[in-house]
């Protein structure tokens, strides 16, 4: 019972470092603050979303590639959860006027390149079992594979960056400006906030029924 309160606990206060480190906020446009700031900032940002990924057992391979294999689902749970608070929050804040959503950057959206880049993120995810920061993460414990996985990313931005001019036209086209999901879809960002946490809920469902069917023995949070 006490374990399970404190890996809850756990979860819980995981989620919420990473719902606060999550968005990307204008600080230095706000409070004008020295370079050397801006950058002690971010260095303690990075820290604590690395903090954070390893108290989620992100640093296992076999933990994340569990998401595609479905024994552990925990990777969906943690930043499903974590984007909803970020952005209810921020709602929240707009609403009080504490936050200036006009403020905040939108990545640009192009078709063909969130596509392919999409297919190329998700198959490096499953064969080598992180994503850049759960890589890095595991790095820093000392992790093997963890290392031939990033240097295996280096290639690959290396290998972009020497044929980017052959493929520069397919990457920029579709360019679709910085378009948010709730504009495209025509509704407000609290119906779609509202439509998000449902979508959510049942996703969670599904993620528990999932990790009942193909649950395995030798998989256990210490890996």
């Amino acid at each position: 019972m006490i374990n399970r309160l404190l890996h809850s606990l756990r979860y819980f206060a995981m989620t919420i470092s990473l719902s606060i480190i999550q968005p990307m906020g204008p600080l230095s446009i706000l409070s004008e603050f020295p370079e050397w700031l801006n950058l002690t900032i971010a260095f303690l940002i990075g820290i604590g979303f690395g903090f954070a990924l390893e108290q989620a057992g992100f640093s296992s391979s076999r933990k994340l590639a569990g998401m595609f294999y479905g024994y552990d689902t925990t990777v969906l749970k943690v930043f499903f959860t974590a984007a909803i608070v970020a952005l209810a929050g921020s709602q929240l804040l707009s609403f009080f006027g504490l936050l200036n959503l006009k403020l905040v950057f939108v990545n640009p959206y192009y078709i063909n390149a969130t596509i392919i880049g999409g297919v190329i993120m998700g198959a490096g995810f499953i064969m080598g079992g992180y994503c850049p920061g759960t890589g890095i993460s595991a790095l820093s414990i000392g992790k093997i594979d963890a290392l031939f996985y990033l240097f295996g990313g280096m290639f690959g931005a290396f290998l972009f960056a020497e044929t980017y001019p052959y493929i520069m036209t397919l990457a920029s086209e579709n360019y679709k400006g910085p378009m948010r999901i709730d504009e495209w879809m025509g509704v407000s960002s609290g119906v779609f906030t509202l439509l998000l946490i449902i979508g959510a809920v049942a996703l969670f469902w599904v993620a528990e029924l999932a990790e009942k069917k193909f649950k395995r023995a030798d998989i256990t949070n210490e890996i």
